[in-house]
């Protein structure tokens, strides 16, 4: 489903940057799709932490097959278990403190509908092995929020530099300026900035 402000933000930003139109141009008929729920997309994130996308596929069949994957299904394995689906002993550690978490209240996601960005970050980085860059994927692939800028994504530095700095390195505080005028439509923009790059969208 089209997140219901992706037209209106698309109209402001062909108004607020040509760079921007002409790209969106390109991609027409594309839009950001919500990726699953809450805890299964939390999971395979951690799933595809620097590993390979088959790779990280692959292990995510085999955990699927062992386990139900929710809060409950992957709880009730121990390490042993999610080792042999191909997790190393860390992310099955991570696994299980994400489950338990969901499972006894300290990650509900219910209530980040009343919170802003930033809290919701908050409550996640407390996850071990989310950091903010998979906070903010989340924010965006999942919650649909608007106006998230992702300043660490290598992918949206990439298409910056190469779409607006001549393919010359971009700091943070450049991206930031940069980026000013989406505002607030950050998490559209950079999602047409990553189709620049690769018209097929990733799934988080």
């Amino acid at each position: 489903m089209r997140p219901p402000y992706w037209d209106r933000a698309r109209r402001a930003l062909a108004r607020r940057d040509p760079v921007l139109a002409a790209i969106m141009r390109r991609h027409r008929q594309a839009h950001l799709v919500s990726r699953g729920d809450a805890f299964a997309t939390l999971a395979r994130s951690i799933v595809g932490q620097q590993i390979s996308v088959k790779a990280a596929q692959s292990v995510w069949q085999r955990l699927a097959g062992a386990a139900a994957v929710t809060p409950q299904g992957i709880g009730a394995l121990d390490g042993g278990a999610l080792r042999q689906c191909g997790l190393s002993g860390r992310k099955a550690e991570y696994l299980l403190d994400l489950a338990a978490r969901f499972a006894d209240g300290r990650v509900h996601p219910a209530r980040w509908s009343g919170m802003d960005d930033e809290r919701i970050i908050a409550d996640l980085v407390q996850v071990r092995g989310i950091g903010r860059w998979t906070a903010e994927m989340f924010l965006m692939f999942n919650l649909l929020r608007p106006d998230v800028l992702p300043l660490a994504d290598l992918g949206l530095q990439r298409a910056v530099s190469l779409a607006y700095r001549g393919g010359r390195r971009v700091s943070e505080a450049t991206l930031v300026r940069i980026a000013r005028p989406w505002q607030p439509w950050r998490t559209v923009a950079t999602w047409y900035l990553w189709r620049s790059l690769d018209p097929l969208p990733v799934e988080y």
